[in-house]
C-alpha cells in the first residue's frame, strides 16, 4: 500500500498525503489536485475507489423538500429544462414527511454516479442542521449548488432571493395604503430565510412606522408551519393583536390567513390585506387574487444550473451566495387600511 501511495504521489507530482485524502474521500483537496491524482491512478493501472469513479456524464440530482407547494415543482422544471437543454438528465428526488431524508437522498444519487446535485431548501438552509455533511459530500468529488438558504460553514456557490429586500416591498406597499398594524406570519425561526425575512421585516417597520424592534418581534411575528394549516393559525393570532395586514412567508399560508379572515367574518381586502411569498402557479387566481413578492424562480433555476455545470467542468464558481432581487405583484388582496379610509 505505501508503494502504491508513493506511486501515485510521484506520478500526479503530489505528496502521499494529499494521495490518501483523494483516496479515502476528505475534504480540502483542490479540484485540479484531485483530478490529477485519479488521472495517476489510470495512467498507473490501479483500479479507482468505487466511489471514485468517472460520475455519469449525464444525470443531474434535483433534491426538493415536497411538492405540495408549488413553487417547488416550478422551480424543478426551470432546473430540468435548462439541464436537458445543456444535454443532461434531471433526476428529481422528492422529501416526503416519513419518507425519504436529504442524507438518504444524496447517497442514493452520489450511488447512481450523478454529475452533480442541486438542494433546494434543504438541511444548508437549517442553522441547527450539521453542516458537515456536505463537506463529506465534497470530498467524495461530488459538485453541488445550494438553493434557498446559507451558511458561511459551507464552501459551495449559494442561489437565494434577498429575503431583507421582500419585506422592504411587502411593508411599503402595505404602509402606503395606510396600514400601521402589520403582522408577519412565517415558518420556524431556525431557517435562514425566516431570520432574513424577520430581519428585512423589523428594520422596515422601524423606518417607516418608528416601531420598536422588541414591539415588532413579540407582537408582530408569528411562527407557524409552510402550510395552508400554518398559514391559517399565525394569521389568526395576529387577527387578534389587532392586525390590518398581514406578511406571509409563502403563498400557501397566504391562503390560510384568507381562511382565517373569513371564519372570523372578515372580508379580504376590506377588512383586512394579506400579501403572500413566491408568486405561484395559479396563485393569480385565487379569489380574492393574491397580491404577492414574486420570487424570481426562472432567474435563480437557470443561475443554479449554469453554477453547477461550471462546476462539473471544473471551473468552481466562487464560494460565495447569488442574490436575486424578487418583485411586488400587486392584486386584489390588498386594499387601504379600515382605518384610514374616508367614512361617510
Amino acid at each position: 500500500m505505501t508503494t502504491r501511495l508513493a506511486d501515485i504521489a510521484a506520478q500526479a507530482g503530489v505528496s502521499e498525503a494529499t494521495v490518501s485524502r483523494v483516496l479515502n474521500g476528505k475534504p480540502g483537496v483542490a479540484a485540479t489536485t484531485r483530478q490529477s491524482v485519479l488521472a495517476a491512478l489510470d495512467v498507473l493501472g490501479y483500479e479507482r475507489p468505487v466511489r471514485l469513479r468517472q460520475r455519469s456524464e449525464g444525470l443531474v440530482g434535483l433534491i426538493t423538500p415536497e411538492l405540495e407547494n408549488p413553487i417547488f415543482p416550478a422551480l424543478a422544471q426551470v432546473i430540468g429544462q435548462a439541464l436537458t437543454r445543456q444535454g443532461y438528465t434531471p433526476v428529481l428526488a422528492t422529501q416526503t414527511p416519513g419518507g425519504s431524508t436529504e442524507d438518504e437522498l444524496t447517497e442514493m444519487l452520489v450511488d447512481r454516479g450523478v454529475a452533480g446535485i442541486i438542494f433546494v431548501s434543504g438541511l444548508h438552509a437549517d442553522t441547527s442542521a450539521d453542516m458537515q455533511r456536505y463537506e463529506r459530500l465534497r470530498g467524495q468529488g461530488v459538485p453541488y449548488v445550494l438553493v434557498d438558504g446559507f451558511s458561511p460553514k459551507v464552501q459551495a456557490p449559494f442561489i437565494s432571493p434577498d429575503d431583507r429586500a421582500a419585506m422592504t416591498l411587502a411593508v411599503t406597499h402595505l404602509v402606503s395604503l395606510g396600514h400601521t398594524n402589520i403582522g408577519l406570519a412565517l415558518g420556524p425561526k431556525r431557517f435562514v430565510p425566516v431570520q432574513r425575512k424577520i430581519e428585512g421585516f423589523v428594520r422596515t417597520m422601524q423606518d417607516l412606522l418608528g416601531l420598536s424592534t422588541d414591539d415588532v418581534e413579540q407582537r408582530l411575528v408569528q411562527h407557524s408551519l409552510y402550510t395552508l394549516e400554518g398559514g391559517q393559525a399565525a394569521a389568526t393570532a395576529l387577527i387578534d393583536r389587532a392586525c390590518t395586514a398581514v406578511v406571509c412567508a409563502s403563498d400557501m399560508m397566504a391562503l390560510g390567513a384568507i381562511r382565517a379572515a373569513r371564519q372570523r367574518g372578515l372580508e379580504v381586502p376590506r377588512d383586512i390585506s394579506v400579501v403572500g411569498f413566491d408568486d405561484s402557479p395559479l396563485i393569480a387566481f385565487t379569489d380574492p387574487p393574491l397580491t404577492t413578492i414574486r420570487k424570481p424562480v426562472p432567474a435563480m433555476g437557470q443561475a443554479a444550473v449554469r453554477t453547477l455545470l461550471e462546476e462539473i467542468g471544473g471551473t468552481p464558481a466562487p464560494h460565495s451566495e447569488f442574490v436575486f432581487m424578487p418583485e411586488l405583484v400587486v392584486r386584489g388582496s390588498t386594499a387601504s387600511s379600515p382605518g384610514g379610509r374616508n367614512r361617510p
